[in-house]
């Protein structure tokens, strides 16, 4: 069969059943990840059916890798990290070591090496940021100080794995036949290259890059800033490797801290990130492919461990971390249960690993199942909360009443979309009233100026989810349309996030109003409707009409033209 073929059959029957599997579990209200592991077992080599092609998915499942790395650097923000440091840093550090440790006793029971150990223990200590996120927002607690405290542990994972994908080649080096002294040489050269990426990219990065970003955003060219946002960010995953021998998802991670501390980060998201959801996809399908069914039971004696250190022994050493460090109950045993679960981060480890010949093939089939069932307990164990914390606050342990640092959410009043005349008139009576507004604006030189007054202003497309987050939709008490395009997907975003949201929408067709209202507009403004009003209060007021007149007029106008 030709290659192009191989592609375009493998791009469609890996995304496909990924699509009918997702869907499904999402139904089931479980991770979508789980689905996606699913749909690489169904099209991989050890069922009947379709078969994907897995070299092929690998390569686009590279992508996928890269631009995950990108998205962790772009929404890695030390301020967040730092408010809860007490307690994540050593918290994660903690668990990380007893996951590890527990990992290669584990393997070394099995005969494995201590570096295949080591790496197999990390793979199992860290957890997927996704899930995580996920069901943290479904239970309340995102923004709650366990919430916090569960971020910013994540937070301290993620930037340990990116650590450890930069030691792994070392690891997978051959310094076999090499002595102590030949080893630490070349463990220094490639340490010295990985700071001089950081370095390079950190520093004139962060002053090229958004300048680039900016001078394509005046162009007002979706398609170019996305192009841009996706050079910027393969480039320097290439150079990475290519200049400075480091992993590419090392220089992915850096380009997304670079455009994460800019004023593109919100956009970036928006608008260059859909594509790293779709790759992601794949690389969860390709990882799904390497499990053998076949080979479960046969495996058993690994899996069943590696799900104990899951589901039992990270739970248990965080939560006593956070007790040990004096935080309550509910955000020890809600931090305990948010770990309970692996995800990308382990998959990525392991990828890599094997590359290296890190890592013996049953550690790949031990993962898949692990993950699979893991994320699919997660929701469940969430319910667990109320009756463990309940049960730990009747046991002996140190009385406090101070919990671990927090930073309190910004959260605003109102949102306001356009910054137009009308978008501009309605801020300021805002503020006339101490009421600070949110700003999501898609001028980059409007928000630029805004943000230099004092104003808390977005820059991005409205209609995207991440935009709306980043503007704090979820905690809003209103949102108003002032943009003169269609409202209707801005209105149907909002809704989805903040179901309780005042939304008052600007149109300018009578028209539009019925659509409006059915996407969740309250109150809809229409043009055609006030320059009606406006003329003909002017028009009765020239020929003598009484204000009681007059507003009768205005009731007839609106019983014609928006039948309300």
């Amino acid at each position: 069969m030709p290659h192009n073929l191989d592609l375009i059959f493998t791009l469609t029957g890996g995304l496909g059943a990924a699509l009918v599997l997702g869907f499904v579990t999402q139904r089931l209200r479980l991770s979508p990840i789980v689905g996606y592991l699913l749909a690489g077992v169904v099209v991989g080599p050890f069922t009947p059916g379709f078969v994907a092609h897995h070299g092929l998915a690998e390569q686009m499942a590279e992508l996928g890798v890269i631009l995950l790395m990108f998205g962790v650097g772009l929404h890695f923000h030390v301020r967040e990290l730092y408010a809860v440091r007490r307690v994540a840093i050593p918290g994660a550090l903690a668990q990380i070591l007893v996951a590890t440790a527990l990992g290669v006793l584990i393997t070394r029971l099995m005969g494995w090496s201590l570096a295949a150990g080591a790496v197999f223990g990390l793979a199992i200590a860290v957890a997927s940021t996704v899930v995580l996120l996920r069901v943290l927002a479904d239970n309340d607690a995102l923004h709650t100080p366990a919430g916090h405290v569960a971020v910013g542990w994540l937070l301290v994972e993620d930037l340990f794995t990116v650590l450890v994908l930069v030691m792994l080649p070392l690891l997978g080096g051959d310094y076999s036949r090499a002595g102590p002294p030949q080893v630490a040489l070349s463990l220094a050269v490639a340490l010295l290259k990985v700071a001089a990426l950081v370095v390079f990219t950190l520093t004139v990065g962060r002053r090229v890059i958004p300048r680039l970003l900016g001078y394509v955003a005046r162009t007002r060219s979706r398609e170019l800033f996305t192009l841009t946002v996706l050079v910027v960010t393969l480039g320097i995953a290439v150079g990475s490797a290519k200049l400075f021998g480091a992993s590419m998802a090392l220089g992915a991670f850096l380009a997304g801290m670079v455009v994460g501390q800019s004023e593109f980060s919100s956009r970036a998201a928006s608008e260059a990130l859909p594509m790293r959801d779709a790759f992601a996809v794949l690389f969860f399908v390709s990882m799904g492919m390497l499990f053998d069914p076949g080979a479960l039971w046969s495996n058993l004696s690994l899996t069943l461990p590696t799900l104990a250190v899951i589901l039992i022994a990270k739970p248990l050493a965080a939560a006593i971390v956070v007790l040990l460090l004096k935080g309550p109950p509910a955000m020890a045993v809600t931090v305990a249960l948010a770990l309970a679960q692996i995800g990308e981060f382990s998959f990525i480890l392991a990828a890599l690993a094997r590359k290296l010949g890190l890592l013996p093939e049953p550690a790949t089939q031990a993962l898949v199942v692990a993950s699979i069932v893991s994320i699919t307990l997660n929701p469940l164990l969430f319910r667990l909360i109320e009756p463990l914390s309940r049960w730990l606050s009747r046991r002996p342990r140190v009385e406090t009443t101070e919990a671990p640092e927090h930073a309190p959410p910004d959260e605003p009043s109102t949102i306001v979309v356009g910054y137009g005349p009308v978008g501009r008139t309605l801020a300021e009576l805002l503020k006339d009233q101490s009421i600070e507004p949110t700003v999501i604006e898609l001028n980059h030189d409007t928000v630029k100026r805004l943000q230099e007054e004092g104003v808390r202003a977005v820059y991005g497309d409205a209609t995207q989810r991440e935009i709306l987050e980043q503007a704090g939709v979820e905690r809003a008490g209103a949102l108003v349309f002032a943009a003169s395009g269609s409202a209707e997907a801005v209105i149907r975003a909002a809704r989805e996030l903040n179901p309780k949201l005042v939304v008052l929408a600007r149109s300018s067709y009578v028209a539009e109003i019925g659509e409006l209202r059915e996407a969740g507009a309250d109150v809809v403004v229409t043009a055609e409707v006030e320059v009606a009003f406006g003329m003909a209060e002017r028009l009765l007021s020239g020929l003598g009409a009484t204000p009681e007149q007059i507003d009768r007029a205005r009731d007839r106008i609106r019983a014609e033209l928006v039948n309300d």
